[in-house]
């Protein structure tokens, strides 16, 4: 796996001068790996792996420091002892942690290259290359430097920070490869913000506490953030929650985000990673966003380098607790009526006629700097939940899911024989899809389930999963149909939503009257809706699908998705 970029090399790079990551420049992709592997030749501390292709077609890479300077057992040291996972670039147009790695690296090597209690340290470079290799200085028109950077957009023009379920790209298949291969305890996204205007440089989303579990919870609350606050403190930054506005301006109030599995640090948390999305003020100039991006990981390693038994035992307490629960919880809403008060620094809001458009717009007056404390709300309430299984079934045709589930490493096994077993299926019922597309999908929400208990035939290339597994939750999320980020959500399973058989209404009259002289509740039943239901007794149409919808000609795996339940 650890291989040498002569390949890179054609791009006829040159080596940016080390200043320059403390300026307002930052780095191309070729230059950013030529550089990683100069000192992974330079340092047997230091290792560089081609973890597979982007949608590029250029590699993505895993930068390594502190490993065993060995491919295999560097990637087991990781798994087996304190790691720290570092995400740069799936934003190229916010490239600060770019900058922070480099000047990191540069640093650590130049202090000593000190590896005592130190975690392993990884580093993704530079993942979305194709955003990385579309570069310009104008796509991001609110943000204050670097002088060129990266666009969002991979080469698919894909948002890859919605991509962690629906696995579209080619760089999500890359990214769980190297998750896993892993295990990290902390997981680290750079970004920058867009938003209001306020004085702090420094922002940080952390997971819903309702997701996590106590240990979990606890060790993030209660001592992992209020020790990184302290550190930075001591150097003059502020740590704020992430600026999410309740209403209009931060005065208002913010709210914690929603980190939904589609994103990075969700998707993270799913496997009992401490994940966290680092978030630099976008008005700040780019030297100080990148100095605060690496105050935080400076803070983040001191905190993991003393702390690293108490985050592997909350993680090894969080997969105990998990195998235990009885229910998945989901679709969280914010409770408002609930808030805690935070200290912020922000910019009088204020209000001018619009010398484009001539009616009233929001601007932040500077010379006007405030200090008080603001609402903060952080408290969400699960609206769905629902009883666990014993094990999953998975029908062999549904190869795009069980391709992500074994890229997940979901122990899953293979049936090798035909037969029946005792299952609970998931009908859908209703589901709503929106208008227009949202990153390749049409996202489905408010979907309705009913779980009908019947003899389920299995055949040779279907799975069986347990369902108490180290990996539970993440199967919890996407295979429940109803949960926010699922694979029906995601229209893996969009083709079992269309009737493939119909009838003839001509044909058809005949065959319904007789059902109808058969089943006196049936013709009760539609009776009854043509005395409420003025258009459907109108309707020849609506009347006889009414009877074959509950005839035994009617399809009867309609709606029924091939996931079922085990319980």
């Amino acid at each position: 796996m650890r291989i040498l970029i002569s390949c890179i090399i054609v791009f006829g790079l040159q080596n940016m001068a080390l200043g320059q990551w403390d300026g307002n420049s930052t780095p191309t992709y070729p230059e950013v790996i030529n550089q990683c592997q100069t000192w992974a030749n330079n340092h047997e501390e230091i290792e560089l792996f081609q973890m597979g292709m982007s949608d590029y077609d250029l590699p993505i890479y895993v930068f390594i420091i502190n490993g065993a300077n060995d491919s295999l057992r560097t990637f087991e040291k990781g798994r087996e002892s304190t790691t720290i996972l570092v995400n740069n670039a799936i934003h190229p147009g916010e490239p600060d942690g770019v900058n922070a790695m480099l000047i990191w690296t540069k640093n650590w090597i130049k202090n000593g290259k000190k590896t005592k209690d130190m975690p392993v340290i990884a580093f993704i470079p530079a993942y979305n290359v194709g955003g990385m290799m579309t570069r310009s200085g104008t796509s991001r028109a609110n943000q204050n430097g670097p002088e060129e950077y990266g666009f969002r957009g991979n080469a698919q023009n894909l948002d890859l920070n919605r991509d962690f379920i629906k696995m579209d790209s080619k760089n999500s298949f890359v990214f769980v490869k190297i998750f896993h291969a892993l295990n990290p305890d902390v997981f680290i996204d750079n970004h920058v913000t867009n938003g209001a205007d306020y004085q702090h440089v420094l922002t940080l989303i952390s997971p819903l506490k309702e997701r996590l579990a106590p240990s979990m919870e606890d060790q993030t609350y209660c001592k992992m953030i209020p020790e990184l606050k302290r550190g930075l403190t001591e150097r003059q930054i502020d740590l704020v929650p992430y600026v999410d506005l309740k209403n209009q301006v931060p005065d208002n109030g913010i709210v914690a985000f929603n980190d939904l599995p589609r994103y990075s640090m969700g998707y993270a948390s799913l496997f009992n990673t401490f994940s966290f999305t680092v978030e630099t003020h976008m008005l700040k100039p780019f030297p100080q966003r990148v100095q605060a991006t690496l105050a935080f990981f400076e803070e983040m390693v001191a905190y993991c380098s003393t702390e690293s038994k108490a985050i592997e035992k909350a993680r090894e307490d969080a997969i105990a607790f998990q195998k235990v629960e009885k229910y998945h919880y989901f679709n969280f809403i914010l409770d408002e009526t609930k808030a805690d008060s935070i200290t912020f620094r922000g910019f009088e809001a204020k209000y001018t006629q619009s010398e484009v458009t001539g009616l009233d717009r929001l601007y932040y007056d500077r010379n006007e700097p405030w200090t008080k404390k603001i609402p903060f709300y952080q408290t969400h309430v699960a609206m769905d939940s629902v009883a666990l299984p014993n094990q999953y079934l998975v029908a062999g045709q549904a190869q795009d899911v069980i391709d992500r589930l074994k890229a997940n490493n979901i122990g899953m096994v293979e049936i090798t024989t035909d037969g029946v077993i005792e299952a609970y299926k998931q009908k859908v019922n209703s589901f709503k899809s929106p208008n227009s597309p949202y990153e390749n999908h049409f996202l489905h929400s408010e979907v309705e389930i009913e779980l009908v208990k019947e003899k389920v035939k299995v055949k040779a290339g279907d799975y069986l999963i347990s369902a108490v597994q180290t990996n539970m939750f993440f199967l919890q999320s996407v295979l429940f149909a109803q949960t926010e980020d699922s694979y029906f959500g995601w229209n893996f399973f969009d083709s079992y939503m269309d009737e493939k058989e119909y009838f003839s209404p001509y044909v058809f009259e005949d065959i319904a009257a007789d059902l109808l002289k058969e089943n006196p509740d049936l013709k009760k039943e539609l009776e009854e809706k043509r005395k409420y239901d003025v258009d459907f007794a109108k309707s020849q149409w609506a009347q006889l699908y009414f009877i074959y919808q509950r005839s035994p000609y009617f399809e009867p795996n309609f709606r029924v998705l091939p996931v079922y339940f085990v319980y």
